[in-house]
Parts: structure tokens; sequence; C-alpha cells
């Protein structure tokens, strides 16, 4: 196992990181299956572990906590918040009512009394940043939260953020945490080059695309990966963007081949590549998962295939650009452009 340092804060983290999202009902996984995972990942050198509140609402949360009972010190752990947890209005969000109330919901399911890295799930544009930064400050002075940082912030938001904490003298987000793979390259244009020019850590979620860089998915075979299930339109290869991603898929599944490389090695080895990326979080539903990409942690990919992959996937391009998670809100509803 690799480690990096998160950036500026000192802590030093595996370059694998043990996302918890397909823990309970999302991933189907039961807490004996989870902790078996939990288990495996740390005899393999992985000290990060990132979950969120909403994930099954609440569940992976719960079994995080039974499952690294007793060794709460040597992992850096990490949670989320502001995705809607329920029907109640004022139950999302990153207002200070919400946070302060969710982190001490957080911290109870997980069974601590503090999380290390606490993020912004999803930029919450109904409120102010001064609002945001000033609870997590004060979160953080309490005791409750070690640093804090942010998940699919757009980079102006990303900057942004970094100039409220200046003018209003309150601690800044350290880490962000965004969608990054292969097939997925859009970050590299503007949000990865800010988080380099701000020292942020980053984290970054899908580096196998959803499953499509997995090996599961090749020409001529049925889609059966989880994903697959209940995002169909994801996997439809009639839809053009799936097209590009199929037939991109089988030009990276030859280069991997005649670099005697598994997909999932070629895929984590080309996020872990990046200079700005600390680590890469793999998100297994099974032991079988975590090992097969767990064999990917000393990869260390080479300038040739690199180039190659260029060649195959431009850098900067994102070949499903419609499901971006980062896009403004005057890109989606039509009365946010019009006066």
């Amino acid at each position: 196992m690799q480690y990096r340092t998160l950036g500026r804060t000192g802590v030093q983290v595996s370059s694998l990181a043990l996302g918890a999202m397909n823990f309970g009902r999302i991933g189907r996984t039961t807490q004996d299956e989870a902790t078996a995972i939990v288990d495996a990942a740390l005899e393999a050198g992985i000290n990060l572990i990132d979950t969120a509140d909403m994930y099954s609402a609440g569940e992976s949360e719960e079994m995080v906590g039974k499952a690294i009972a007793g060794r709460r010190d040597d992992i850096v752990l990490a949670t989320k918040a502001s995705m809607p947890m329920g029907d109640e209005r004022n139950h999302r969000g990153s207002s200070r009512r919400w946070l302060v109330t969710e982190l001490d919901n957080s911290l109870r399911r997980l069974g601590v009394d503090h999380v290390d890295v606490y993020q912004i799930h999803r930029w919450d544009p109904s409120t102010s940043d001064e609002e945001t930064l000033s609870a997590l400050t004060d979160l953080q002075r309490a005791g409750k939260i070690r640093y804090f940082g942010s998940s699919t912030f757009p980079a102006y938001r990303i900057v942004q953020a970094q100039w409220a904490a200046r003018e209003y003298h309150l601690s800044r987000y350290v880490t962000e945490q965004p969608s990054y793979s292969i097939l997925q390259r859009g970050i590299e244009t503007h949000v990865l080059p800010v988080t380099e020019q701000y020292g942020l850590g980053v984290l970054v979620w899908s580096p196998l695309a959803a499953g499509w860089l997995s090996g599961a998915v090749r020409e001529g075979q049925e889609i059966t990966t989880s994903r697959s299930a209940f995002m169909p339109q994801r996997f439809d290869t009639a839809i053009p963007s799936n097209r590009a991603r199929l037939d991109a898929v089988e030009q990276l599944a030859k280069l991997a081949d005649e670099a005697g490389l598994t997909m999932i090695q070629l895929a984590l080895g080309f996020v872990t590549a990046h200079p700005a990326v600390t680590s890469a979080l793999i998100g297994p539903r099974t032991l079988d998962h975590l090992h097969s990409q767990l064999a990917a942690a000393h990869i260390v990919l080479s300038a040739d295939v690199l180039d190659a992959i260029d060649a195959i996937v431009a850098p900067g391009t994102d070949l499903a650009a419609h499901e971006k998670h980062d896009t403004p809100p005057s890109l989606l509803d039509p009365s946010l452009r019009r006066r």
C-alpha cells in the first residue's frame, strides 16, 4: 500500500480508501459481510474509511461503527452530510441548524465522539458559504470534527469557499471529493488545478466508472452489474454516450491485457497517478470485489500506458457529460438563466 499526505493536514492516508456506500440496503451487504470487508481492508493497509449519513438512510454509518469498534484510533474516519435525510424540508442542506443536528446523529450511528473529516456532500445553493463554514468551524473547535471538506463541488465554488474562509476568518475546506475515472476526466480541466492551487487533499469516487471499468462490461456480453439493475439507462448501449464508453472500454481492455494488468488495475492506477489525487475510493460489495481492487494498490502505470490512455480518452473529456454531479443549477433550471 502507498501512503500520501492528505492535503496540507499532515495526516497520512492510503492511496486506496474504503468507501462504505454499499454497506446496508444499497449493496445488500450484511453486518458480518461489512465487518469482513473492513477487516481485510485494514489488514491490507487501508487506513481511511469514508461513508455518509444518507447511505442506506444511516445504515452504512451504523455498520461502519460496529466494524471499527475497538480500533477507532488507527482509522482516518470520514463521513458526509447535506443530502436529504427524509421528507422534512430542513433535514438536508448545509445550514448551521441541520449540520449541528446531523453531525450528532452521525456520531451516534458511528459510535464515536468525533470524525476526522466531515464533508459537505453537495454544494447547497440556498446556504451561504459564511453560514456553512462558521458552523463547521464551531464544530471543529468543539472537537467533534478534526477537518472538513467538500464533495463534488464545481471548481468556482471551491474557490469561492476558500475566499469566504479568508474573508470571515474561518477554517477552510481542506479536502474535495470529486468523481473521476478514465471515462470521466472533466475535473482535470478545472477542479484538479484548483485543488492543487489551494493544497486540498483529493479523494476521488467512482474510479471504476460505476462498473464500466470493472471488467464486467464488454462488447457482446450481457451487462449484469449491480448498478445496471437499477440504472439501466446508464448502460443501454443504444444511447450514443454509452456506445462511446463501450468503445473506449474495448480499447482499454486491449491496453490492459498488453500491459499485463486487469482492467481494475488499469483504472485505479490511472486515477492515483494524477499528482492532485490523494486517494481513490473503492466501494466493494463483497470480499472478492475488495481483493480484486486491492490488487491495484502497488500499481504504478508507465508513461507509455498513460499516453495510450490519453489517446483513447482525451484529457479533460467526459464521455457521459450529462451524468456530471457538479453541473451549475442554471444549466438544469431554465428559470435561473432568464430574466
